[in-house]
């Protein structure tokens, strides 16, 4: 039994409607048959694993540890994700440490593979730290065969809080953001911004961010969004103007100035 997620309206008024069914489709999504076979071969075989080849040799296990990590659509890459994980993150020229998307980083410094001593694997409490994260990760994903806009903001509630929370300095924090394609689409498109940004020079888009911050959301700081009522309203620009794109909402220019600024 599969049960997939319920996203009967797109934009704004859709995400409201998730937000308001959040905790009763996650936990119908959390007991499909799919999910629990996948989760319950994780946590019975990762214990006897000890380095990334042999992580990397079972298909079962490295789709769970790249799922839990967003990184699913790599599972064919089996030398790059072996390479990433057998490096760790310790030494400064690791490649997780090279890489602008920090997901690979995170599933390095998880699994511990790099490190000295044994891998993280051999701990109490892993398999379950890994299989929650999994287990929120696919539920965006069914999220998103549904709307991907919903997919984006759900991944802005998990990533960016984590991100703006966390000891970084403030240009770290946005050079991460605008490392993380999916929240590079949701604030490029919050902040009305051309595909083409991403190709100009990276400390320009880091002052265009801050600038774009500033008079959208009251500062430039990156830390703001740890605030859950920014979060809120940098999704809400998001989806309304990501429909608007789309051609799906007939807005006038002074309705769409409402619709961003009322509720």
């Amino acid at each position: 039994m599969s049960f997939q997620p319920v996203v009967p309206l797109g934009g704004y008024a859709g995400w409201r409607f998730l937000e308001r069914t959040m905790e009763r489709q996650q936990e119908a999504f959390n007991k499909s048959t799919v999910v629990q076979r996948d989760l319950d071969y994780f946590a019975e075989k990762i214990g006897k694993v000890t380095n990334a080849e042999e992580l990397v040799g079972d298909y079962r296990l490295l789709k769970v540890a790249l799922g839990a990590f967003g990184l699913q659509d790599d599972i064919g890459s089996k030398f790059f994700i072996r390479k990433v994980l057998s490096e760790g993150t310790s030494a400064r020229d690791a490649l997780a440490n090279k890489l602008a998307d920090k997901s690979y980083f995170k599933l390095a410094e998880a699994f511990g593979f790099g490190g000295v001593g044994a891998p993280r694997t051999q701990e109490p409490g892993f398999a379950e730290e890994i299989a929650e994260a999994y287990r929120e990760r696919s539920f965006e994903i069914a999220v998103g065969e549904q709307n991907d806009d919903m997919r984006l903001a759900l991944n802005v509630e998990r990533e960016l809080t984590d991100l703006a929370s966390n000891s970084s300095g403030d240009d770290s924090k946005w050079f991460s953001i605008m490392g993380s394609s999916p929240l590079r689409q949701v604030f490029d498109t919050a902040f009305g911004l051309p595909t083409s940004f991403a190709a100009i020079d990276l400390d320009r888009q880091l002052e265009v961010y801050r600038e774009k911050a500033e008079a959208l959301f009251g500062s430039s700081d990156a830390a703001q969004f740890a605030d859950p009522d920014k979060r809120e309203q940098l999704i809400k620009m998001f989806l309304v103007r990501s429909e608007i794109s789309a051609g799906s909402a007939g807005y006038s220019s002074g309705q769409i100035a409402l619709t961003l600024l009322g509720g």
